[in-house]
């Protein structure tokens, strides 16, 4: 029995660590190439060097005149602005609506609360190509011109459910024994909200906004069909990259976009640790 039990623990651990170098391998690679020197072939190292970063940036570089083909630093920047300005929107709108659902289906009963719950789960649950081409006849129909518009009502139709989940989550383990109080105590209905509703939901709201921005500033596919000729955001733009060829400003970008996403999650974590203190 003792042998079977030893057995078993060694075969999970066994487990766990190739789970973990399958799942961050690629990325300690991309973090390794993204300083090779090697202007033609990535996978060639020549040398080390950080001007990929300096090039990604803006900054004027000597190893960028080997290169055979860099895409324009202005089209890069400018991709950047239009994610993170489709992002702020998006985690605005998704948050506040998201926030308001899940709110109205945990206080209140309502004619077709099971559906609605339902209908809130469908786009998370849907095919993003799916999804995507459904938004495309349907702004195409309706006459919109596609753009940067239509890139936030189309992420806001499924971020809204990220949204929802998270803070309905957060609402299923409050205590309503601390609005009651509030309430014996003399406080109206707006001001119990404030003071104890919001403190205790604030975790979950956050939570669910910086999910929204992290899931919105990745989105590709469903942006890739509603955002007509004039709008490219920063995944985008890294696709069109790698249709000619993966380069090695890519692995730059691709290093300081995980950067990012860490520093949001590091964000998150730490405002939930402030709450719960």
């Amino acid at each position: 029995m003792k042998l079977i039990r030893s057995i078993g623990r060694s075969i999970l651990a066994f487990y766990t660590v190739l789970f973990f170098v399958f799942v961050y391998l690629p990325l300690f690679l991309i973090m390794v190439y993204s300083f090779n020197a090697n202007p033609v072939n990535m996978m060639t190292w020549s040398g080390f060097t950080t001007e990929w970063y300096a090039q990604v940036l803006g900054f004027k570089t000597t190893i960028s005149e080997n290169a055979l083909y860099l895409e324009s630093t202005d089209q890069l920047l400018q991709a950047v602005r239009n994610s993170l300005l489709i992002a702020l929107s998006t985690t605005a709108v998704a948050t506040l609506f998201g926030t308001a659902a899940a709110l109205a289906v945990h206080r209140f009963h309502f004619f077709g609360k099971r559906l609605y719950r339902v209908l809130l789960f469908l786009p998370m649950l849907m095919p993003d190509i799916v999804l995507g081409i459904a938004l495309l006849i349907f702004f195409v129909s309706a006459g919109i011109h596609l753009g940067i518009g239509t890139i936030i009502i189309g992420q806001c139709t499924f971020l809204i459910s990220y949204v929802f989940i998270v803070v309905s989550a957060r609402l299923a383990g409050m205590d309503r024994t601390l609005e009651h109080a509030s309430a014996d105590l003399g406080a109206n209905e707006w001001m119990t909200f404030r003071r104890v509703v919001m403190p205790q939901l604030m975790p979950g709201i956050i939570g669910g906004a910086l999910l929204a921005f992290i899931i919105s500033m990745d989105d590709l596919v469903i942006t890739y069909f509603i955002a007509g000729v004039d709008v490219t955001t920063l995944p985008m733009f890294i696709f069109s990259m790698m249709r000619r060829g993966i380069k090695p400003e890519i692995n730059a970008i691709a290093v300081m976009m995980l950067m990012f996403s860490v520093i949001i999650a590091s964000l998150g974590l730490y405002f939930r640790s402030r709450q719960k203190s």
